[in-house]
């Protein structure tokens, strides 16, 4: 019993669903332990479909990929949805671009991404409890504090595997 309690506990995992702006986004991100660091594995489906930057606008997609502070996916405002999330997390006290909770752009093709990479930002238990964010548009990687990574279109609570 102590080996399987041991391998939930090396696995966290978040369920994304989309918010007002984006309803139809579904899927999940799991965070399991491997030597030296965190795999973590995306897979999402119903992205907005990508455009590109026009008229002083934004680009949508890739999109922004991000570790929150707080575990609530509570939508409040619906034009800006997801800000009890609060911001990147960010226990290193870094500048943008190397907070712990930035994570790599995702792309998108017809609105299904997967991806996978490994991080030794932090480990599985350092996450329990946050929530992962998918922005709007991509994220710039130098723009204070958050990247410019445009508005909150889905989120996951990140709950340890056994209490999945």
């Amino acid at each position: 019993m102590n080996e399987v309690r041991n391998v939930a506990d090396n696995l966290a995992i978040a369920n994304i669903q989309g918010g007002p702006l984006a309803p139809d986004i579904k899927g999940a991100v799991s965070f399991r332990s491997v030597q030296g660091g965190t795999k973590v594995t995306v897979e999402v489906w119903g992205l907005p479909a990508y455009r590109p930057a026009a008229d002083r606008q934004q680009p949508v997609g890739p999109h922004g990929f991000h570790i929150h502070e707080f575990g609530t996916c509570k939508v409040g405002d619906l034009s800006n949805p997801f800000m009890a999330a609060g911001g990147h997390w960010n226990p290193g006290n870094q500048p943008h671009g190397n907070h712990a909770g930035d994570l790599p752009v995702i792309f998108s093709h017809k609105g299904f991404a997967y991806m996978s990479f490994f991080t030794d930002k932090f480990t599985v238990q350092d996450i329990i409890g946050k929530s992962v964010i998918i922005h709007e548009n991509p994220d710039d990687f130098r723009t204070q504090p958050a990247g410019n990574s445009g508005r909150r279109l889905a989120c996951g609570v990140i709950r340890r595997g056994r209490d999945i």
